[in-house]
């Protein structure tokens, strides 16, 4: 079990969008197309020691490509916006 928390989570999905959350204490993260709501719940409680409110999940169908005279598709993925209970806070930074 310990090992598929690790799997589910990818990363913070830093736009416009999800830095404004931050400050209603939601946070959005990239997360593994076949993750639950109960298995990003448990990553993010577990991970960074935070208690998690509520878990809303979103899949994004991948977007049309022209990779020159071909189309292509890129690859659909999931996010999870993460609201955390009262009095915890979360501090995630993407690097790069």
């Amino acid at each position: 079990m310990e090992e598929r928390l690790y799997q589910v989570l990818y990363g913070p999905h830093v736009t416009e969008k999800a830095v404004s959350s931050n400050e209603s204490n939601t946070h959005v993260f990239k997360v593994a197309t076949t993750a639950t709501k109960g298995e990003i719940k448990s990553a993010v409680e577990t991970l960074f020691e935070v208690k998690v409110a509520a878990v809303r999940s979103v899949n994004v169908k991948g977007k049309q490509k022209n990779f020159g005279k071909r189309k292509g598709f890129k690859k659909d993925w999931k996010k999870a916006y993460v609201r955390l209970a009262e009095g915890s806070t979360l501090n995630v930074e993407a690097e790069g």
